[in-house]
Formats: structure tokens, sequence, C-alpha cells
């Protein structure tokens, strides 16, 4: 049997971390005009999706258990892109606020596009904006915000594999702009040897069990099967997938990603769980991308997570 990569146990970490440079920065008594020492983090929600209501309320309350000063906007779902704009523009002036997060999705008559690239670079904690998009694509993630599922993955991934992955073969099933493409550049910087599969690549299968590292992020329940998985890799499984579970009673789900995980723990070295491997590490990574912001405001040196 594989190693089980505790997400939770890892994210409690970088917290436990985020809590120490927040305090450090408030002991530190900046007294620059309008300069915060409190790392401020704003959510921005539009509308009512029960999905997204979990999400913001989760980061909202870890926020508030790092110390941030922590706010949130909750708008009508017929708020006009005008005014959601508006919004982001006073909270990118707002010295206070570090951190800008949209929930997505957004209703269908705001433009996703433009209300993320609205958003400072320097503020931008999701790692969404094209500048930082651009920094992590021309190898400069030591100075970008990297979104943060990737980034936790990552961090997971070093954990088991240490930082310099030389002369590994890594495959990313997965080409999304979230969480596909910029994996494939961390793992890039890391000195792996990356290859982006999607679904149109043919014999994934084989593709697949050539993988010293293998994540997944299709958003497909279980599609990576045991025999997907070369001996001894490492498997990180980014899907969070809700499926019948009639075995718990009739109407039950249960949650699964996008790895067979019962098989495919018979043949990886290591591998994360669903529930509780990539998905804390989501959050905690905000968290520090926020803290991180605060102390580059704040003239310190870029903090290392």
């Amino acid at each position: 049997m594989s190693t089980v990569i505790d997400g939770r146990k890892t994210a409690a970490e970088v917290v436990e971390k985020v809590k120490a440079l927040t305090a450090d920065l408030a002991a530190k008594g900046f007294s620059a005009p309008g300069l915060g020492v409190v790392p401020g983090l704003a959510v921005v929600i539009v509308g009512e999706d029960p999905a997204s209501q979990v999400y913001v309320a989760n980061k909202s309350r870890t926020a508030k258990e790092c110390g941030f000063h922590s706010v949130q906007h909750t708008l009508a779902a017929d708020t006009g892109e005008a005014d959601l704009l508006k919004l982001i523009g006073e909270l990118n002036a707002d010295p206070a606020i570090h951190g800008i997060l949209v929930q997505l999705p957004l209703p269908g008559h705001i433009d996703s596009g433009k209300v993320i690239q609205a958003i400072a670079p320097e503020k931008d904690v999701d790692g969404f904006t094209y500048v930082n998009v651009g920094k992590l694509g021309a190898g400069e993630a030591a100075t970008a915000f990297v979104p943060c599922t990737p980034a936790g993955s990552m961090l997971l991934i070093e954990r088991v594999r240490g930082r310099d992955l030389s002369g590994l073969n890594a495959v990313v099933i997965g080409r999304s702009n979230i969480v596909g493409k910029p994996m494939a550049n961390l793992l890039l910087a890391a000195n792996c040897t990356v290859t982006v599969a999607h679904s149109r690549t043919k014999d994934l299968a084989a593709l697949a069990r050539t993988a010293d590292i293998l994540v997944a992020a299709v958003g497909r329940p279980e599609m990576v099967k045991g025999d997907w998985v070369k001996p001894g890799a490492t498997v990180i499984d980014v899907g969070i997938n809700r499926i019948p579970a009639p075995e718990k009673g009739e109407g039950k789900t249960r949650l699964v990603g996008d790895v067979d995980y019962a098989q495919a723990a018979e043949v990886a070295g290591a591998i994360t769980p669903v529930p509780g491997g990539v998905g804390p590490m989501t959050i905690a990574m905000l968290m520090a991308n926020t803290v991180v912001s605060a102390c580059l405001a704040a003239g310190l040196a870029r903090p290392e997570f």
C-alpha cells in the first residue's frame, strides 16, 4: 500500500506559519500613513449559489482564524458589471486590503475575465491576472502569486519528492487555466519533464504510466484506474466529484476524486485521498498568498512556504 499524503496536516502547518507571520507584522508596528499592518482579505460573491456560499464561508472563517482583517461583500445576483468593477477599483485602492478574491462562477451577464483582470496584480491572491500568469509561465514563480490549488499540490509533492525534481517525468491530466497549466509550469520550474494531457490525448492510460508524478485534474469521477499508475509514482488527485452512494441510503452521495483511489493506492508510492488531500491546501495557500502580499506591501522580504 502507498503512503497517504495528508493534506489536512500540511494545510494546518501552512496556516500556523501564516498566523506567526501575521503576529510578526503586528509586532513590528509599522507607522507609515495608511499602511495596514494586519493582512486584509476581501472576498466578493455575487448571487446565492449554494456551493459558492460554502466556499466563501470557509475562506472567511480561516482568514479570521489567521488574524486577518476579513471583509466579505455579498452582492445580489442582478448586480451590474459596472457596479462590480467599481467595487474592485475601491478594493484595489484600499491600503487595508492586501488580497482580493472574486468567487467564481459569476452570473452570466457579467464578463468574468474582465472582472478578474481588473484586480490589481499585487492583490491577486488567486493568481489569475495576466501579470501573475505571465510571470509563472516565464519561470518567475518566485515573484508571482500562484493559483492556490496548484500551489498547494506542489507543496504536497515537495513533501514527498523534495524541491528538485530533476530527472522525473510528470504527467498532468487536465489543461485548465486554474489548475492544469499552472501545475505544469510549477513542475517545469522544479526541473521535471512535463507532459500535459487532455480529452484529446491518444492512449492516455499508456502516457499516464510513464509518470513518476501523476496529477489528475479533469473533473471525471475515478477516471484514472490502478493500471494507469506507474509503480511507486506520486499521485496527486485534484478532482472533487460527488457520486451516488446507495450503500449509505436512498439519495445519499459521497465524494471521490478523479483517481480510483482503492486501485491506485495498491500501486502508487504516495497518493492524496479525496477528501483530505489537495482540498484543504487550497484555502491554506490562499491565506499564504494574502500574508505574502501584506509583507510585500510593508516592504518586507517575501516569506517562503
